[in-house]
């Protein structure tokens, strides 16, 4: 366990759910409620992402989180499914080392990668708080699975999952990653 704005739990070799969006596109809202109708509208807002920060909208930035999240699996987690919408990214993984360092190195690298793409300095990237879930069942991991990969398709981005090119759904998976993605020809900062 280890805690920052929120608590992180989840037992060693648990499959996690992981969300983290770019700073600044999570808006205040007024009223907290449970209410399931009020949370999936607000949810939908968010996915649907019309105002805000959208740099993920981006395709060369967009693949270098893809680049990131399939080069930082070897070794550090098995990545079942992931897509990177315009202003947040979804992942579901079985982590093998702290999913603290997982995040924290996916953020990191991503964040120069897209600021440079972008030409911005000295201000963040990503929010820094990501928020956690650890998979308690296989019907749980397969509806966490299906949200992922349908998450495109429930924002009206696309019309089936594989046809959104940033996700562990698409066709496309297959296609080169850009050059400025590679990690040897981005200078550390």
């Amino acid at each position: 366990m280890y805690r920052r704005n929120l608590p992180h739990w989840h037992p060693p070799g648990a499959t996690v759910f992981v969300t983290w969006r770019l700073h600044g596109t999570l808006p205040v809202f007024r009223n907290y409620t449970d209410d399931a109708r009020v949370f999936a509208h607000r949810d939908l807002r968010l996915d649907r992402a019309t105002t805000g920060r959208r740099w993920l909208r981006t395709p060369e930035i967009a693949e270098c989180v893809v680049t990131n999240l399939l080069d930082g699996a070897a070794g550090r987690y098995e990545l079942h499914a992931f897509v990177v919408m315009p202003n947040h990214v979804h992942l579901l993984l079985t982590p093998w080392i702290d999913l603290a360092a997982i995040t924290r190195t996916l953020k990191g690298r991503s964040s120069r990668q897209a600021n440079i793409l972008l030409a911005r300095t000295g201000t963040p990237f990503w929010q820094d708080e990501s928020f956690d879930h650890w998979i308690r069942h296989h019907r749980q991991f397969e509806k966490v699975r299906e949200y992922i990969e349908r998450n495109p398709v429930r924002a009206g981005l696309v019309d089936r999952p594989e046809q959104w090119p940033h996700s562990s759904a698409s066709v496309h998976r297959l296609k080169p990653v850009p050059p400025s993605c590679h990690s040897e020809t981005v200078p550390k900062s």
